[in-house]
């Protein structure tokens, strides 16, 4: 006994501190919009509400930097704001972005940004001189609301950049952000201002507002509960080692999309319905829905278990704006595919016509033949003259390298060619300053993630460990 303890200390202290690596938050490999440019917009748009709020509270009077501390709250509120308003995944807000893995890195960065605002707020704020939004009693009894809320806020945000928490109970405590927002849009509602509510700054601050709760039940209500998406039937389902391939047939009217989009799967078996986005292996000829589904997390491990012919499938999308083929003359068109990355480049490698423009060069890195998803379907293809399969075999010591690409297309062979990646981290890395040395001046990537932090994902054991306990019960 006196043994067992150490034990449990040693691995339960292996499980929570991990890897020096699972406490860096890596930095993906910049993605990049079809326009160059374009993605600025929303951005610039969202700080532009907020900047402007100054004019409202730059007269105020008061004790202490009252201007300030007033202006820094509305920032705080407005960035919450924005942060509800880009988790509707809106197709206009994808456009004004530049994609939903940009609108994801935006919702982030705002959400954490108004932590930060409202911590400001709370040090700064002071007696303010002007008009009351509600009576005494209200207005006080929502700072003191406000503070309490605060701790709240903090231990909700905690919880979303540490990846301790498992996904499917993180999705449900970042539901609860919408508590302190309440909370925060009522104490700066009845606060006292240098305006009133029913002016035009008012006015202003309410649209936003109630904008921010809007876009909380049209996320969380409607899109989640009532509209799920498009009811699809799993037709087809293969599994080779870790690796799964599903086809879905449309129940109704099919899902139309392009090639390398991406969508969000929830499947009916009970425990599964939490949404996980996947590239679209298909082509979008083809009559049905194609997946390739890596075993990485507690999800995907209990999915290639549960998942068979039948089984209805709810699929929303599609999303992302990352085409395979260019849109203009190139000379070239490379495509450099990491493992399960080769999802976005498989419906249109097996579909595309040999006299459609430049045969595109599909780089394809792998561990071994064995563990290449789609492998004979992209050897088909390059028969065929649809592709030219370049296949790398890190067990057989193939790795990809700038060379590789040097001898293929010449020392600046890349200069006007239409270049997509996707693939792990470092590979993108890696092969961005490889073909960037080669003339390269834009590279297409889609580093789409729904959840980033710090500290090692635990989903896994903790889900093992309540099977066991499951098991010991029964």
């Amino acid at each position: 006994m006196q043994t067992e303890v150490p034990q449990f200390i040693r691995k339960m202290s292996r499980l929570l501190f991990g890897k020096p690596s699972d406490w860096r938050l890596e930095r993906p490999a910049p993605p990049s919009p079809p326009r160059p440019g374009t993605h600025w917009l929303g951005p610039i748009f969202a700080i532009a509400t907020m900047a402007v709020g100054w004019l409202a509270f730059k007269d105020a009077r008061g004790d202490g930097n009252v201007p300030f501390s007033l202006f820094i709250g509305s920032v705080s509120i407005l960035l919450m704001t924005w942060s509800n308003l880009l988790s509707t995944r809106l197709s206009i807000l994808e456009a004004l972005f530049g994609g939903l893995d940009r609108v994801y890195r935006w919702h982030r960065w705002f959400g954490a940004l108004a932590v930060g605002a409202m911590w400001l707020h709370t040090q700064n704020v002071d007696d303010v001189k002007g008009i009351r939004g509600a009576s005494r009693d209200v207005a006080d009894a929502a700072e003191e609301l406000a503070e309490t809320s605060t701790n709240f806020l903090y231990a909700l945000v905690a919880i979303s950049f540490l990846r301790w928490i498992p996904t499917r109970w993180w999705r449900l405590t970042h539901k609860l952000l919408i508590i302190p927002y309440l909370i925060a849009c009522w104490h700066f509602y009845t606060a006292t201002k240098p305006y009133a509510n029913d002016s035009g700054w008012g006015r202003w601050f309410l649209v936003f507002m109630l904008a921010g709760v809007a876009a909380w039940l049209y996320r969380v209500v409607w899109r989640d509960v009532i509209r799920r998406g498009l009811p699809h039937r799993v037709s087809r389902v293969d599994r080779t080692d870790d690796m799964l391939t599903v086809e879905l047939k449309p129940l109704g009217r099919p899902m139309r999309y392009s090639a390398g989009q991406f969508a969000f799967l929830k499947f009916s078996s009970p425990g599964m319905s939490e949404p996980h986005p996947f590239t679209i292996a298909s082509s979008p000829d083809e009559p049905f829905l194609r997946f390739m589904i890596k075993d990485l997390g507690d999800w995907t491990s209990q999915l290639v278990n549960v998942v068979a012919v039948g089984q209805q499938v709810i699929v929303e999308g599609p999303y992302g704006r990352l085409d395979p083929l260019p849109s203009h003359d190139v000379d070239q068109v490379l495509w450099i595919a990491g493992g399960v990355g080769i999802t976005p480049f498989f419906g249109t490698a097996i579909a595309r016509q040999p006299d459609n423009g430049p045969i595109p060069h599909l780089f394809y890195c792998v561990k071994s033949r064995r563990e290449a998803p789609g492998l004979a379907e992209l050897e088909r293809a390059d028969r065929e003259s649809r592709i030219v399969l370049h296949l790398h075999e890190s067990s057989e010591g193939r790795r990809l390298g700038a060379a590789d690409l040097e001898r293929t297309f010449g020392s600046n062979g890349l200069r006007r060619a239409h270049i997509v990646m996707c693939g792990p981290t470092s590979l993108m890395k890696s092969m961005r300053r490889a073909v960037r040395e080669l003339g390269a001046r834009h590279v297409h990537v889609e580093a789409f993630d729904i959840r980033t932090g710090i500290g090692p994902d635990l989903s896994r054991d903790v889900d093992q460990l309540l099977r066991e306990r499951r098991t010991l019960r029964r």
